[in-house]
């Protein structure tokens, strides 16, 4: 049916922590809630700096898209939330990384804190499903 909304959801990223979903499907878009560098199989962040957190942040956005039927090389907009602005570098060299010759209109902004403990980096996305 035409407007259907389809939630996504899967353990291979981390559980939402509240209520909302990893993603949703409206039409041919998916819509990716908010990824932190958590290890789904610990729920804890990952150590290390930006970069490590920014590569897990990037596992964990590729396996939702990949359960909605997407892919990192779908993604149209991103928006990233930073802890310090001064981590731009690292991230950026991380995320230029996973995302190749694809470059997804971006957003990236300073926040004052993001949720759990110990985050640096979160990213969402929408991404055209295949």
């Amino acid at each position: 049916m035409a407007g259907e909304l389809r939630t996504i959801t899967t353990d291979k990223a981390p559980a939402a922590m509240g209520p909302y979903s990893q993603a949703i499907v409206a039409g041919d878009l998916v819509f990716c809630a908010g990824q932190l560098g958590i290890d789904p199989a610990t729920r804890q962040i990952v150590s290390g700096d930006i970069k490590g957190q920014t590569r897990r942040v990037l596992d964990n956005l590729a396996a939702v898209l990949e359960a909605a039927g997407s892919s990192l090389d779908r993604v149209t907009k991103t928006t990233v939330f930073l802890e310090d602005m001064s981590e731009f570098a690292a991230m950026n060299e991380v995320y230029a990384e996973r995302f190749g010759a694809h470059r997804p209109a971006r957003s990236t902004v300073q926040v004052a804190k993001l949720p759990g403990t110990g985050g640096r980096v979160e990213i969402e996305c929408i991404a055209l499903r295949r």
